[in-house]
């Protein structure tokens, strides 16, 4: 699986709304696998099945 970039459009209680930066889609994961830090608006890295707080 190739890296991806996301950006955290909604914090929903115990998940969060990631869009992929480069299709637009939308997915629906669990707060638990982003970073504590994470924030709405808040870009993240995924790579290996993890995601990072993109500077």
């Amino acid at each position: 699986m190739e890296p991806k970039d996301y950006i955290v459009e909604k914090i929903d209680g115990d998940y969060a709304h990631l869009k992929n930066l480069d299709d637009g889609e939308v997915m629906l994961i669990a707060r638990a696998l982003i970073p504590d830090e994470c924030d709405e608006g808040t870009l993240l890295h995924w790579e290996n099945f993890v995601y990072t707080v993109c500077n």
